[in-house]
């Protein structure tokens, strides 16, 4: 088993990208590394109150900026204190130019996973060189640009499920009312959407999820006024769902079907819940499902008209839509979840960086030491979600990161914490 590291995980404020640091973060956490989580949202508060003081466009981008630096100096203590062997930041995550500066003269790992179109989000150009490692959703012509900018060393990794969340789950009556239907979509009312989905008027047809809004032909189908759904509301969808539309996003409004590259993270979630979908095509996509004959594991459409023509087909073959969902399903389990996504970025680390982590104190425990002690420690250790041989300094994190009252032995290692400090240097 490989040495386990600890690993910051630097969430961004808001967006898409949010909860796939949570996922990356409980993933490299099942695979046995010390984990801790910089919780930018709780900063979105006070970011989004600049907007209502009622300034200049100028001064509020001024005040913006100096947020964002003053966040990303909390990041930085942060690394100080926590001391991890990598950074690993999720897109539009409030890391500061200087900031990665910094990290690189500290000798700190920094990682960027950008799942994000690279041709939508250009905000990669000015950070992408400063990582150490950037993650991407796209290949060509993406690497050709961030080779063209300097960047030495990046890596294809496309999104996927968190099967402790994204699973098959028994609904009640009540939810299988509320959140099913014949047809369903889950995502934001992007241009070539709101266009697509004047199809599907003739459907039990449910949209979920937010901007929508200026759009009376279409209001009528969305759900709760166009809130935003949790992850957690999103698992029912899927699953009371007989089908799931799931058309990637573009922001030409003429363009219905985009003919992209990525696959959005909603093709693995809706996969890994049991869920049947029917998705636009994409390049990326035949590297990760298999889409065609008698064993394909999605159905895929190329135009509008082929979908509305599709769902027909669809509606009334339980069987067929059941097979399907279950070979999905199946394959994202084996090589689409986020536990593989750390695996293979760690992998790829560890091969390009000799000596890469660096090494740490294991715990050493004395052979005099008395049998009920001894299986105090390992109980400890193992609730705290630590791998046996946790360094010590992990131990001591993870123990002060703890609420309520302190064991004997809790107490005993807190302070021999404080004594090495103090008098072992």
């Amino acid at each position: 088993m490989d040495e386990h590291i600890r690993v910051l995980v630097v969430l961004p404020m808001y967006g898409g990208s949010l909860p796939v640091g949570r996922y990356c973060a409980e993933a490299l956490r099942e695979l046995g590394h010390c984990v801790e989580v910089f919780a930018a949202p709780e900063f979105y508060s006070a970011f989004s109150a600049l907007k209502s003081l009622k300034v200049t466009s100028d001064r509020l981008a001024y005040l913006e900026n100096g947020f964002l630096q003053l966040v990303s100096q909390a990041v930085l203590a942060k690394v100080e204190t926590f001391e991890p062997d990598m950074v690993l930041c999720l897109a539009q995550a409030p890391m500061s130019l200087n900031a990665l500066k910094r990290l690189s003269k500290d000798g700190v790992l920094t990682v960027m996973w950008f799942v994000e179109d690279w041709q939508v989000f250009t905000y990669w150009r000015a950070f992408a060189p400063l990582y150490d490692v950037f993650a991407v959703i796209q290949k060509e012509p993406f690497s050709l640009e961030l080779e063209r900018i300097g960047v030495r060393d990046f890596l294809y990794l496309p999104m996927a499920a968190h099967p402790s969340l994204h699973h098959p789950c028994d609904l009640t009556p009540l939810e299988a009312r509320q959140y099913g239907a014949d047809v369903s979509f889950m995502g934001a009312g992007y241009p070539n959407r709101r266009r697509a989905f004047r199809h599907f008027f003739g459907f039990d047809f449910k949209i979920w999820g937010t901007e929508w809004d200026g759009d009376a032909a279409l209001m009528q189908f969305v759900q709760q006024k166009g809130r935003r759904v949790s992850p957690e509301e999103c698992v029912k969808i899927y699953n009371a769902t007989k089908i799931n539309l799931n058309l990637h996003s573009s922001i030409h409004a003429r363009q219905l079907v985009s003919k992209g590259d990525f696959v959005n993270p909603r093709t693995f979630e809706i996969a890994a819940c049991g869920g049947f979908q029917l998705v636009d095509r994409r390049s990326l996509m035949p590297d990760l499902f298999n889409l065609e004959g008698p064993d394909a594991e999605l159905v895929v459409f190329d135009a509008i008209e082929e979908c509305s023509d599709m769902i027909h087909d669809w509606l009334y073959d339980d069987a067929g839509r059941i097979q399907i969902a279950e070979r999905a399903r199946k394959r994202v389990l084996a090589e689409h979840t986020y536990v593989h996504r750390m695996q293979t970025l760690l992998a790829h680390i560890r091969q390009t960086r000799d000596g890469w982590p660096r090494g740490r104190e294991r715990r050493i425990l004395p052979s005099t030491l008395p049998l009920a002690m001894r299986q105090e420690l390992d109980a400890l250790i193992q609730g705290l979600g630590l791998p046996q041989d946790a360094a010590f300094a992990d131990i001591v994190w993870a123990l002060r990161g703890r609420q309520g009252e302190l064991t004997d032995m809790e107490t005993g290692i807190l302070f021999l914490d404080e004594w090495r400090k103090q008098y072992a240097g």
